[in-house]
């Protein structure tokens, strides 16, 4: 599997130009969220589709069915492309996407996809090849909007609140060790996980995946 090796920060600038494009049009609507932190107007909502998480799964293949196959336990039809006979022991790429609905306050609501199955291998090493080039690590510095404090049953908690490249905020709890480096400072170092596109590379979104030091 080839893909071009571009920047990423291109990459992610492609995303959040998918995003304003969508704010732009007005393609907003209401969803239900697995992960809601607010909520805005309908007309202050922007609506955009990002790749969110693969994973490789050991899978038999069932039926033959012309000349493509299902996949077992749940019958997903991949093009049998391996020339697989039934009862093989493959490995299967599933995809999972997600609706960002994102508002002006740049809080954020995700509704998730169910997995979908994209592809087969014969063996582990050829679909963790494949998965290690759509899950990228990256460490960079990103905008650090600010930290807080807050009281709840008479503890006090610390976040930070981030906006990662693609434009998108997150907060996350931290100690008050980090609290007082990050009071006065306008960038934080992190490790990022970029979740490239199955079809279009050049298309990708940035997770948080912890603090770089």
């Amino acid at each position: 599997m080839q893909y071009s090796k571009q920047p990423w920060a291109r990459r992610f600038f492609v995303t959040l130009m998918l995003v304003l494009s969508v704010a732009v049009l007005g393609a907003c609507g209401n969803t239900t969220s697995v992960f809601s932190t607010d909520t805005g107007s309908e007309s202050e909502l922007s609506t955009a589709r990002v790749p969110w998480d693969y994973k490789i799964v050991e899978a038999t293949v069932g039926d033959l069915v012309g000349s493509d196959m299902t996949i077992l336990p749940d019958n997903d039809l991949l093009p049998n492309d391996g020339n697989y006979a039934t009862g093989d022991k493959i490995w299967i790429l599933q995809f999972m996407d997600a609706e960002l609905t994102t508002d002006e306050n740049q809080k954020n609501e995700v509704r998730l996809s169910s997995w979908t199955t994209l592809k087969s291998y014969p063996d582990q090493a050829s679909a963790e090849k494949d998965l290690a080039e759509l899950k990228v690590s990256v460490t960079t510095d990103v905008d650090l909007v600010g930290v807080y404090k807050t009281e709840y049953q008479d503890k006090t908690r610390n976040f930070a609140v981030l906006e990662l490249p693609t434009g998108n905020r997150i907060k996350q709890p931290i100690d008050d060790t980090r609290y007082a480096a990050l009071e006065k400072a306008k960038t934080a170092t992190v490790v990022l996980e970029e979740v490239h596109d199955f079809a279009d590379y050049d298309l990708a979104f940035a997770k948080f995946r912890g603090w770089a030091k």
